[in-house]
């Protein structure tokens, strides 16, 4: 995928967002890191209730999608404001589905691609070639 010089990528799950700025053109992509974004998430779960093992699953999905939803607020909010004009959102598969959900629709104008695959723990090189190859 050509990559106008600029463009942001958003790397995400339920936990984790990197974000990454193209200082190339788009003939040859230059991606480096920029700093981890400060993500509220929703607090489902709160409450001091007992639960079973199989509710703490549960509220550990909502966590993350409650992660999830942040880090689109965040992302509209980037876009709103202007600071990200070109963007690609790679996410764990559910997480992406949970992203979405949440995405304005000015977001949604500067969207250039998602991909549905967890590479929040990889390293920059392999980041660089899944948007080469998307």
């Amino acid at each position: 995928m050509k990559l106008p010089k600029g463009a942001t990528v958003a790397v995400a799950d339920g936990e984790k967002l990197r974000l990454f700025r193209n200082g190339g053109d788009e003939g040859a992509l230059a991606l480096s890191a920029l700093p981890d974004p400060a993500i509220g998430g929703g607090n489902a779960g709160s409450g001091s209730r007992h639960q079973s093992s199989s509710a703490n699953h549960d509220h550990g999905q909502s966590a993350e999608d409650g992660y999830a939803a942040g880090t689109a607020a965040f992302l509209n909010r980037q876009v709103m404001d202007k600071k990200i004009d070109a963007l690609v959102v790679i996410a764990a598969p559910r997480t992406l589905g949970e992203l979405r959900k949440h995405y304005h629709k000015q977001l949604e104008g500067v969207l250039l691609r998602e991909l549905a695959k967890d590479l929040t723990g990889h390293s920059l090189n392999e980041i660089s070639t899944a948007v080469e190859h998307a």
